[in-house]
């Protein structure tokens, strides 16, 4: 049985409960990686399905977002719609999703920032990332104990005009140029697609991995043209 078919039949056994779906999952396929790749995808899928209705309405741009973000195999996509749905259903709040997937990643806080990083992405597939939305992802980030300098590292990452390069990089201005160049080469190492994979994140979910790299490669190209290194 695939992932996605795993993940649904596990949200269908508790009946929407959504907040005991990943106590089931890490049951069902116990410790180590296949926990942990298990525990990501139902946690950005029950986290997206939350967020969607942070600011009210849920768009058809928001959900065509989350489908994208994952390759999802044909065939798979009414398991992965089911999940969904049963979290958007669910009585439980945000919190009590975020704090139960926090518990699972606590020797993994990377894993966290991967998370979070997705939920950027779906928030501003209507183009902006709106106030709710955005309360919504410091909520959660607070939760995943995220510092607030990575959670603005993150959040300007996913500014589409005008990032603060510095911001993106997660340094200083007044670094020195050797400062930034290892900062710059510390952050393309863990956002490396096969670091991500390590961590847990399915190989369906690399392109949170590329569009990281595309956003460092850009803010260090703006960086090094400033300071002509």
């Amino acid at each position: 049985m695939s992932l996605w078919s795993t993940l649904a039949a596990v949200a269908s056994a508790i009946q929407a409960s959504g907040a005991q779906l990943f106590d089931r999952i890490a049951n069902l396929v116990g410790g180590g990686e296949a926990r942990n790749t298990f525990a990501f995808s139902a946690a950005m899928i029950a986290l997206s399905a939350k967020m969607a209705k942070a600011d009210g309405v849920v768009t058809s741009d928001e959900e065509i977002a989350f489908f994208s973000l994952f390759d999802i195999p044909p065939g798979e996509e009414r398991n992965v719609a089911r999940v969904f749905d049963l979290a958007k259903q669910d009585v439980a709040g945000f919190e009590t999703y975020a704090r139960r997937i926090a518990s699972l990643f606590t020797e993994q806080p990377e894993t966290l920032i991967d998370i979070l990083d997705g939920l950027f992405h779906i928030a501003k597939a209507d183009g902006y990332v709106h106030e709710a939305e955005l309360a919504y992802l410091e909520r959660v980030a607070e939760i995943f104990s995220i510092e607030e300098r990575c959670f603005q590292q993150i959040r300007a990452r996913h500014v589409i005009d005008g990032a603060d390069p510095y911001k993106v990089l997660g340094i200083e201005r007044s670094a020195s140029d050797a400062e930034v160049k290892r900062q710059y080469r510390r952050q393309v190492t863990e956002s490396h697609p096969d670091r991500l994979i390590a961590r847990g994140v399915p190989e369906e979910f690399v392109r949170i991995a590329n569009d990281r790299m595309a956003a460092l490669n850009e803010a260090w190209r703006q960086v090094s043209l400033e300071r002509g290194i």
